[in-house]
């Protein structure tokens, strides 16, 4: 019997297992959004002095690198598992590898939770075996596929591979600070897929939309511009990376800030408010020039800006938005759903708004910390939640 995702996609060999692992983005999606849950819900009792959990890292490094390398990167395999088929024309991963790679991400989720038991470098390795397998199986495809023009996502990726061994490195001891540029690594990482694949897909969707409601003016075509927006992000955060309260930093991120603001600007997005699942990939946007906004102010001057507002502006803001953005666009495209917002899915959009809102706004309001983060947090929780109740039903089983 022909599984449907087969009848649907001649390119899908047979598998006619667990629906689940037809398709790489329905693992990664339902446990990404399950450990956006977990992992805040963890960090949350830690944060309140009500949990004792020893793990490996300390309660700020496991806070940091589990929403980063836990949760961003198992939506961004799901996007690249699903994104690069399209691209290449060859096989998606599925069926035992994509459980595999499935198992990989758990293991490393499960040695970073647990009480410290092993070495820290057969800790690393566990956790650093799924970004490298991930690495290989992109490579393969991309180089095979002959996508030249998505190479830099092969880079994107050993960025990140590199960032969370120095985040191991120091953790361990084993390099002073590597911990924190680790972070600030990825960061850099996760800032240039968003601005690279989001200046793809939010001014292509939006163009679609916009001919299907007969408007003359259309976002512009990508150009020089857009190059430069480019290059101006990947510099700033470089330097942040490096030398995250240097004068220099501070002048190279508000440039940045200007000039990405002036390319969203470019894609016309608030003529999209009557779709919110186009419109909150311009909200999801426009938490990257507000990142590096704030990003640059912090090292320009001590008092100016604490560094926390930029940082989660980026993360609760822009990454948090985009990729349920992504997600709530992938989900229904790839299991025959309809592809609009419910009431449901927007309230999903407007909690994790409002949720990096209060994150970024505890920077102006040190006495309310404690209240700001805990609001912030159940905010998360419930966009996560609703999203989780939108798709986790189409995630699980085959397509229509």
């Amino acid at each position: 019997m022909t599984h449907p995702d087969q009848r649907e996609n001649p390119r899908y060999s047979l598998w006619s297992g667990w629906p689940l692992f037809s398709q790489g983005f329905r693992p990664f999606f339902l446990l990404g959004a399950l450990w956006a849950i977990g992992a805040i819900l963890i960090w949350m009792h830690r944060y309140a002095g009500i949990l004792e959990m020893p793990t490996v890292f300390d309660a700020n490094a496991w806070h940091s690198h589990e929403m980063i390398f836990g949760y961003g990167c198992a939506v961004l395999c799901g996007f690249l598992l699903t994104a690069i088929p399209n691209w290449t024309g060859r096989l998606p991963l599925h069926g035992w590898p994509l459980i595999v790679l499935t198992a990989l991400w758990i293991a490393g989720r499960a040695v970073l939770a647990l009480p410290p038991s092993l070495p820290a470098a057969a800790t690393a390795a566990i956790d650093l075996s799924f970004l490298a397998a991930l690495l290989a199986v992109a490579a393969r495809e991309i180089i095979s596929g002959r996508n030249w023009r998505n190479l830099p996502l092969l880079l994107v990726l050993a960025v990140l591979l590199a960032a969370n061994a120095m985040v191991h490195a120091g953790q361990a001891g084993w390099v002073a600070g590597g911990d924190a540029m680790g972070i600030r690594l990825a960061l850099t990482a996760f800032a240039s897929v968003i601005a690279l694949v989001g200046g793809r897909i939010v001014p292509s969707f939006t163009r679609n939309w916009m001919v299907r409601m007969k408007m003359s003016r259309l976002p512009a075509p990508f150009a020089r511009f857009d190059k430069l927006a480019l290059i101006a992000m990947v510099v700033a955060m470089l330097s942040w990376t490096a030398s995250p309260d240097h004068v220099a930093t501070g002048a190279l991120c508000l440039a940045a800030a200007a000039i990405h603001l002036v390319r969203l600007a470019r894609w016309r997005g608030w003529a999209t408010w009557h779709d919110p699942l186009v419109a909150v990939l311009h909200l999801g946007y426009v938490w990257l020039p507000v990142s590096l906004a704030l990003l640059g102010l912090s090292a320009l001057g001590e008092g100016l800006m604490l560094p926390t507002a930029g940082i989660h502006a980026l993360t609760a803001g822009a990454i948090g938005t985009m990729t349920l953005a992504v997600m709530s666009r992938a989900i229904p495209g790839h299991t025959g759903g309809a592809l609009r917002a419910g009431p449901l899915s927007t309230a999903v959009f407007a909690f994790v708004t409002a949720a990096a809102i209060v994150r970024v706004a505890t920077a102006w309001f040190p006495e309310a910390q404690i209240t700001l983060l805990m609001v912030s947090a159940s905010l998360w929780e419930l966009a996560f939640l609703g999203f989780l109740a939108v798709h986790a039903r189409a995630l699980l089983r085959a397509r229509r």
